[in-house]
């Protein structure tokens, strides 16, 4: 384990000033919207609502809240019923739109008086009904890490509903397969409108940020035509280990960190920078906005605005297993949740201890129906599952790198670092055992037998791991100062990796697709242009960065020493 200088807050540079407090903000619009008799403040589900009404209510203006506009919420919940089911963490991808939320005919009359109108789909009813003029809009977007935050301290309202007091896994849930699928379709066509005037950034409720649309489509569009990264979150969990609190410098006084969430822009946030102030928005609104010429056409056509990768890490350096588990195939999973692709994975190991152990494919010859039974019969509390004897357990060491194609039953063992690479749905794991402990809120975290049984790949056992998932590594590429290697991913997956060990420069090309990459090894690295297409970019250890499609050329040069990274893209 080694300390790094790895940057925990990455920004892209706009040029003028980011308006701070609630006060300023209000006298910035007052100042540009005098004229205008009325304003949409559209906010993003997870805002703080009622500190909006509160900051804008000393305008003097009429204030109408867009819940007051939506149907009943009994109305609201059977609208989504079908899609919510009655599982704990599952539910369906909702194909409801926003307008299906609002009453038929909205009570807004003939309002003759300067009015503000302020929530979710604001924007929708501009102009009001006896108002002129189009109505500027300004809009409040909201980072998810965020909202998850506030899911658990209990403090929102879901979109037309208020489910506040929910358990946080419910409200995610109900986020996840429903509301902002809703809301970020509805968000990019109001991007793509040009109607949005300002951005406010309410993320830390002690200090709101505003930002003018120029400003914002300034800092998406350099973030799509240079190297970034975007902002990473860090999450205890009951398997969590120390590698990262040294390694990334994190509070020393958190019991762990399990997770790292490096390179998820559908989580994670970006940070936009002027005069030292940050602007944090979704990473996903960079997807939104260029999907092209960050994705490239070819990812885009297959993807749509979904950014397809995603690197995180698990720690559990002086913590314990994960939990053993499988991910649905691609048929279970558009079937019963109705999604495009499934969550193909791997685990590269970053570091590891003498003793660590990757649980990786079923053994020879073991009796399925038994294994299921003693599955069920651990999830019952009867007796502790005997993993090893029906789980392949390999010495896992540094630089390792196990492929994991959906259907494979599979765990990190204790006292390991992981970057998993993987495609990006991230919450559809069908834990099998849990190693009878219990999740940090003290309760035993929900097992998935019944699903689990109808994904496992019963066919993967001993021989398939050793010779197709197991350090499946190639050599494509060596010469003096440069190595290049295939790592996988297997032919399931959609996903290729290559590993480039370097002590000079390497030549590195996007062919028209994203590149996603993480430092494995080495204190630092510089990505070039050879054309002089940005900046060069600096990149540490442990850090992931992505590389948008239209960069195509680039080199990467070591800062010290060798350097060693792993390239993750979409398979041609």
């Amino acid at each position: 384990m080694r300390k790094s200088n790895y940057d925990k807050k990455p920004s892209t540079h706009i040029e003028g000033k980011i308006i701070t407090g609630w006060d300023n903000i209000v006298d910035t619009l007052s100042q540009a919207w005098a004229d205008e008799p009325v304003w949409a403040i559209d906010l993003y589900p997870g805002t703080y609502e009622e500190d909006f009404i509160n900051a804008l209510a000393k305008t003097g203006r009429k204030i109408i809240n867009t819940r007051t506009l939506m149907r009943p919420e009994e109305e609201i919940r059977q609208l989504t019923e079908r899609f919510m089911t009655d599982d704990v963490l599952f539910g369906y991808m909702s194909n409801v739109r926003l307008e299906e939320y609002w009453t038929p005919q909205p009570p807004l009359g003939g309002v003759t008086e300067p009015v503000i109108i302020i929530g979710t789909g604001a924007a929708s009813f501009l102009p009001l009904k006896g108002v002129g003029g189009s109505g500027p809009v300004c809009y409040a977007d909201m980072a998810r890490w965020e909202i998850q935050q506030r899911f658990r301290r209990h403090e929102v309202k879901a979109l037309g509903i208020d489910n506040h007091e929910d358990s946080p896994s419910v409200q995610y849930k109900r986020g996840y397969f429903n509301d902002w699928n809703i809301i970020d379709r509805y968000k990019d066509e109001l991007m793509q409108s040009g109607r949005i005037q300002f951005w406010i950034d309410s993320n830390r409720r002690d200090e709101p940020k505003m930002i003018t649309d120029a400003q914002m489509r300034q800092g998406l569009e350099r973030t799509a035509h240079k190297p970034f990264r975007v902002v990473p979150f860090f999450d205890p969990a009951p398997w969590g280990g120390q590698w990262m609190k040294e390694v990334c410098d994190l509070p020393r006084e958190e019991q762990n960190y399990g997770w790292c969430f490096d390179c998820v822009p559908e989580e994670n946030s970006l940070y936009l920078e002027a005069e030292g102030t940050l602007f944090e928005l979704p990473s996903q609104d960079v997807v939104l906005a260029h999907t092209r010429e960050l994705l490239g056409q070819q990812v885009w056509h297959r993807f749509g605005k979904s950014f397809p990768i995603r690197f995180d890490f698990l720690d559990t350096m002086q913590g314990g297993n994960l939990s053993l588990q499988v991910h649905p195939t691609n048929e279970f999973a558009q079937r019963e949740f109705g999604l495009p692709y499934t969550q193909d994975e791997s685990y590269y190991l970053l570091d590891a201890a003498d003793n660590a152990v990757v649980y990786l494919g079923l053994k020879e010859g073991i009796d399925k129906v038994q294994m299921i039974e003693d599955l069920r019969a651990a999830q019952r509390g009867e007796i502790l599952f005997d993993a090893e004897k029906y789980v392949n357990k390999l010495p896992a060491k540094k630089h390792d790198h196990y492929l994991i194609p959906a259907g494979t039953i599979h765990c990190s063992g204790h006292d390991s670092m992981v970057l998993e690479i993987s495609s990006t749905p991230s919450i559809f794991t069908f834990k099998l055992w849990d190693w009878a402990r219990l999740g940090l809120d003290g309760k035993p975290r929900p097992i998935n037998v019944e699903r689990g049984k109808h994904v496992i790949q019963w066919e993967r056992t001993t021989p398939f791991v050793m010779s197709q998932i197991a350090n499946h590594f190639e050599v494509l590429h060596e010469e003096e100062g440069i190595k290049e290697e295939r790592t996988g991913l297997h032919p399931n997956e959609f996903i290729e990796t290559r590993r480039h060990t370097f002590t000079r420069p390497v030549v590195h090309n996007t062919n028209g697709g994203v590149n996603v990459l993480n430092l494995v090894d080495g204190e630092a690295a510089l990505i070039e242009s050879p054309e002089g297409k940005f900046e060069p970019f600096e990149v540490h250890y442990a850090e992931t960065f992505i590389i948008p499609a239209c960069i195509g050329r680039y080199t990467i040069k070591p800062l010290q020493g060798e350097c060693m990274t792993i390239k993750a893209s979409v398979k041609r």
